[in-house]
């Protein structure tokens, strides 16, 4: 099973004791007068431009993880700070892995290429009108992500773990939101075992993040469009990787009680 990178990947991000931290006064004061207008101007501009890039068949892994560090510096040139740890867990794979995390915002999509892809060729499962969106679907296309429709729970658990199987056996690891929809909260009720019945089926390691997102708000009439908000902080934080065994309830319950305690944890701590 290969788990070769691209020798072209570099990582994008200076670590600190193996912490990633958006440096203070990172923001103008003008782009911090209208975050959300000023935020957007960029990212509209780097959706297009990757989109066109894309069309022209070289939208690739380093492509891919540039235009993702792009958007994560938008946030912060508009007063969003972020808090990126645990990478060690991922340098530490000697395989792909099924990465499975709460799922709050657009933001997350949109940054975690930056984060994984330098470390380790990676994809997503997507909803699949996401394949039509306009000037996004070049981009989505060319990282040959896997898609699901989720209006038949049977088919798309059929398609994940065929499509899944085949790119971890590639050397391409996969990102699974089991969580039906985008939500502030997390209820490990509602976390589904999706990502570990990948994991086992492929036979790797599954490795939880916990996320904080809810600085990129849902839109009211666009979900993906919504308010950007620099008063709360954005965590990324990836735990251990686990190693399926039997039936997999104890990872599972490992993987929810972590995203659990770092989202509390986050929560109950002011901005």
């Amino acid at each position: 099973m290969s788990s070769k990178n691209p020798p072209e990947t570099k990582e994008l991000f200076s670590f600190d004791d193996g912490v990633y931290q958006t440096a203070p006064d990172s923001a103008s004061w003008f782009s911090q007068l209208l975050p959300t207008a000023n935020f957007y101007r960029q990212f509209f501009w780097q959706v297009y431009r990757s989109s066109r890039v894309a069309q022209k068949g070289k939208y690739d892994g380093p492509e891919w993880s540039r235009t993702s560090f792009e958007v994560l510096k938008s946030l912060e040139s508009v007063g969003v700070q972020a808090r990126i740890s645990g990478v060690e867990h991922i340098r530490s794979l000697d395989s792909p892995c099924v990465f499975v995390g709460n799922h709050m915002s657009m933001l997350e999509t949109m940054v975690l290429p930056a984060i994984i892809q330098p470390l380790r060729n990676v994809t997503f499962v997507v909803k699949k009108s996401l394949l039509d969106y306009p000037v996004f679907r070049h981009i989505l296309r060319a990282r040959d992500p896997i898609a699901v429709t989720r209006e038949n729970p049977r088919d798309d658990f059929k398609t994940v773990m065929q499509s899944g199987t085949e790119r971890l056996q590639n050397g391409i690891s996969v990102i699974v939101f089991p969580q039906t929809t985008r939500s502030l909260t997390f209820e490990p009720t509602q976390f589904n075992s999706i990502g570990l019945k990948l994991a086992m089926k492929a036979k790797v390691p599954m490795i939880p993040i916990a996320l904080k997102t809810d600085a990129w708000s849902n839109g009211k009439w666009l979900k993906d469009l919504g308010r950007i908000d620099p008063t709360q902080h954005v965590h990324f934080e990836f735990g251990r990787p686990l190693t399926i065994d039997g039936r997999g309830t104890l990872q599972q319950k490992e993987a929810t009680d972590f995203i659990a305690a770092k989202i509390n944890d986050w929560s109950s701590k002011p901005s």
